[in-house]
Formats: structure tokens, C-alpha cells, sequence
């Protein structure tokens, strides 16, 4: 690193950066204004010339039973994230001194799924892991040259792999914003379940880019609240290594298109038959592609995507995914950042854990019964993001859950879930 002519270290920017307490709010934010809380008197901009920015964000999704599933009613579940990046360029003094990303995230609530549906491809997203952890503790920057960058430390592995933003317009968890198959069949990891690794991304010209990573498996520590805030690599099984090409073309229609492979050297009771499997890998193709937009406005335009997976074959419950869908974003003139986002899905139960299933019958009606079911479970989702303001995002959701009991070898009734998700950004 070179060495600017001021070698300051700015620790009053990373002492305020830290005492969140200590910051008095004048009042909420107007309509306009990016954050809930807005700039603080303008101790924010401050803040962040000195390298230090501060994010906080809330989300609840609230969904009951309209029709079907096994029980009526209503849950409700939040997640509180808080964070903080520090740009050590500007804190150092120094050239491309990278940056420090910390997170810390708080889920709480109860689950739509397993109270009242009975399914597999969970109806609120943020639902999973309900207690304080840390989720984030990573550092990076470019190495060598501009267009090789480097991150490790402590993260979902999600964050950067396997995940495209355009279904986040969704609030299934089959859909926002990763492929269920790969965290159900490996030990990959998405938001907030962080664990230690490293990763690399190389952009070999403005359309290609490749990236690789190894992770840790750790899915006790990942697991259990006792570990939440330690960060502990105790009960390390193997490590998971991703590699990921992507394709990212800009012209009129625009699109992302990535191309993914893992391998987790775990070792792994196998389904298909008694012992272990000495690792596991899965595959995947994520699709978004821009197919129309106004001749008039741009910013009125239609998106499709697209994605399928296939997991290990003795090891994972779920061998495929597939899935389909549209967003349309402003559908109206007086609406410029709301959108309307249709999908469907379908996650295909592994053969050998539905041999189980019936195996595991407790009379040759059951098993009858368990056979007669469909091979997976299916969804249909219809979503409206409306931008209240820039800070708050309602977004009403309909949710239609075909064959919710495949995964569990139980004959539920399809479920129609509706309900609302908000987020705000403070």
C-alpha cells in the first residue's frame, strides 16, 4: 500500500461509527429524504467522508391462511439488521486500503410454514434462525490489479454466489433470493448464517467475470444460538468450494446470466442407502433477462428469469429446482419504482427420499397413500412492490403452494397464503 501525505487514523469517524447511542435523531425523515432517520444533521455525510457508514434496516412479513394448508390463521416474522462498513482508504490514510463490513442480524417470529402449511419452500423468507447472531465480519479489496478482487473473514457464503436480485420482488424463500436446493443439500450458507472463508472474483472484460471461494461446513455452529455471536469454528465438517462464471450484458436489453458449480467434501449419511458419502455437489443456471421496455420510458420494462438446479443424487432430500417468472417494473406512470412480479417453482423431491418415506409407513394403506403423492412441491407467486417512499417498501403478496405435504410424505391440502411484507430502511 502507498502512503498518503496525511498518515492520520481518523478515530473520531470509527468512535462515533460505533456508538450508535450516542447520535440524537432530530425526528423521522421526510418522504424524499433515502433513510427513515435521515442524515442526522449531517453527522451521517460526515460519517462517511470520514469511512465509516453506517446501515440498519427492518422487515416483516405477515401472512395468514385463505384457503387449505393444515390450520387457519396468521403469523408474523421480522428481521432487524445493523451494520457498519469502514473504508479504511479514507480511516488509514492509505491507498486501496479496503474495507471492514460488519453485521449484525436479529430474526424473531414464527413461521407460516411450519404452523399452518405444512410445506418445504418457506412463505416468509426471513423466517429461519430467530435469535441475535453476527452475520458478517469480512474484509476486502482488489488485489494485484483493479479487476481481481478479494473477501474473507466471516459471511454467508449467498452473499456473493448462487443469488440475483430481481427475486427479491418475491417473498418465498424458494424464490428471494437463492435456489433452496443448494442450502437443503449442501453446506452452503445464505443470509444471515454466516462462516469463515474466502473468495476470489476476477473481471475478465466488461461482460465475463468468474469467482471462486472455500468455505467452511459448519452446520451445528450454524445452526445453535449458543454459537450465534462467537463465530466459532468448532464442528467444522469439510469445506464447500463454489465456482461461478457470469455473463452481464448491457445494451438496450439487458440481462445476467450465471453458471454455477460446488463442491462440499463433507462426509454425509446418504439417502439412498445405509453409510456415508465422502462429499456432495450440486449445479445451477440463474437467468434474468430484459425483453421489453418502453419506447418511450426505459424505465418501464419487462423482465423474465429463470433457474434451474440439480443437487447430489445420494445425499440431498431435494435433487432439482426449477423456476420461472416475470417482473414489470412502474405498470403505472404515477408508480416509477413499484413493480409486478409473477413466478412459479417447483422443488423435486429426491426418488430415494420418497423410497424412505414409504419404507417408514406404518401400515400398506400409508405407504399407498405416500406413493400417490406428487414427486414435488410446487408454487405460484404473485407479488406488488410498491416504493412508498424511498426509505418504506409494502409489498402484498399471494402465495398458492400445490402438493405443500411431498417434501414430508403427508397428503396436506394446497394452501392459498396472502399477505404483506414491509421494509424499512433507517
Amino acid at each position: 500500500m502507498l502512503i498518503k501525505s496525511s498518515r492520520r487514523i481518523k478515530t473520531s469517524g470509527l468512535v462515533a461509527g460505533l456508538s450508535l447511542g450516542s447520535l440524537v435523531v432530530p425526528g423521522l425523515a421526510l418522504a424524499d429524504d433515502s433513510l427513515m432517520t435521515g442524515n442526522w444533521g449531517g453527522e451521517r455525510t460526515r460519517l462517511e467522508n470520514e469511512g465509516v457508514k453506517i446501515t440498519s434496516d427492518y422487515v416483516s412479513e405477515t401472512f395468514g391462511t385463505v384457503h387449505g394448508g393444515e390450520s387457519h390463521g396468521a403469523r408474523y416474522a421480522q428481521q432487524l439488521r445493523i451494520g457498519a462498513r469502514f473504508d479504511l482508504s479514507k480511516i488509514l490514510g492509505v491507498d486501496n486500503g479496503g474495507q471492514v463490513q460488519i453485521m449484525v442480524t436479529d430474526r424473531r417470529g414464527n413461521s407460516a410454514s411450519n404452523d399452518l402449511v405444512g410445506n418445504r419452500l418457506p412463505v416468509q423468507e426471513i423466517y429461519g434462525g430467530q435469535y441475535t447472531r453476527i452475520s458478517e465480519f469480512s474484509y476486502a479489496r482488489t488485489i494485484f490489479t483493479p479487476d481481481l478482487e478479494m473477501k474473507v473473514g466471516f459471511m454467508p457464503m449467498g452473499n456473493d454466489f448462487g443469488g440475483m436480485s430481481i427475486l427479491t420482488n418475491f417473498v418465498n424463500a424458494g424464490f428471494c433470493a437463492h435456489p433452496l436446493s443448494m442450502s437443503g443439500g449442501s453446506g452452503w450458507t445464505n443470509a444471515p448464517t454466516g462462516h469463515w472463508g474466502g473468495m476470489l472474483k476476477y473481471k475478465i472484460n466488461d461482460e465475463w467475470a468468474i469467482q471462486t471461494a472455500a468455505f467452511e461446513v459448519n452446520p451445528i455452529t450454524n445452526s445453535e444460538s449458543k454459537y450465534a455471536l462467537r463465530m466459532s469454528p468448532d464442528h467444522y465438517t469439510g469445506t464447500i468450494m463454489p465456482i461461478e462464471l457470469i455473463y452481464t450484458h448491457a445494451g438496450e436489453y439487458d440481462g445476467q446470466y450465471k453458471f454455477g458449480w460446488y463442491y462440499d467434501t463433507s462426509d454425509t449419511a446418504r439417502i439412498d442407502h445405509n453409510g456415508t458419502a465422502a462429499g456432495r455437489s450440486g449445479s445451477y443456471v440463474l437467468v434474468d433477462q430484459s425483453v421489453w421496455h418502453s419506447a418511450t420510458d426505459p424505465k418501464r420494462n419487462l423482465h423474465v428469469f429463470g433457474q434451474a438446479t440439480q443437487t447430489d443424487v445420494a445425499t440431498s432430500p431435494f435433487r432439482h429446482w426449477y423456476s420461472a417468472g416475470v417482473v414489470l417494473h412502474k405498470p403505472f406512470d404515477s408508480r416509477p419504482d413499484d413493480a409486478i412480479g409473477l413466478a412459479y417453482g417447483r422443488a423435486v423431491l429426491n426418488p430415494h427420499t420418497r423410497d424412505n418415506q414409504i419404507a417408514a409407513a406404518s401400515t400398506a394403506a400409508a405407504a399407498d397413500e405416500i406413493s400417490n403423492l406428487d414427486s414435488g412441491e410446487q408454487l405460484i407467486e404473485l407479488s406488488y412492490t410498491a416504493q412508498v417512499t424511498k426509505w418504506l417498501t409494502v409489498r402484498p403478496d399471494v402465495q398458492y403452494i400445490k402438493e405443500p405435504g411431498a417434501f414430508y410424505g403427508t397428503n396436506t391440502q394446497n394452501a392459498l397464503m396472502a399477505g404483506v411484507q414491509i421494509k424499512a430502511a433507517f
